[in-house]
């Protein structure tokens, strides 16, 4: 019987003071986009703890991008 190995990715999370460091915003912009779901920022939450995927917050930035 063969076994198989899973192998896991651990998405590197992040606190909301360093996701909206990233961002160039305060910490409780995120929270009030969060609450008003103002933006399609995506953000994991365990119990009270709120973090952030880096990848999520990367494309984030990436899907505000303006060319003209």
């Amino acid at each position: 019987m063969k076994t198989y190995q899973q192998t896991v990715i651990e998405p590197e999370l992040i606190t909301p003071r360093e996701a909206a460091k990233i961002l160039g915003v305060e910490p409780t912009t995120l929270g009030n986009w969060r609450h008003t779901k103002r933006y399609p920022l995506p953000y994991v939450k365990v119990g009270k703890k709120v973090m952030y995927r880096l990848t999520d917050v990367e494309e984030f930035i990436e899907s505000r991008y303006v060319t003209h």
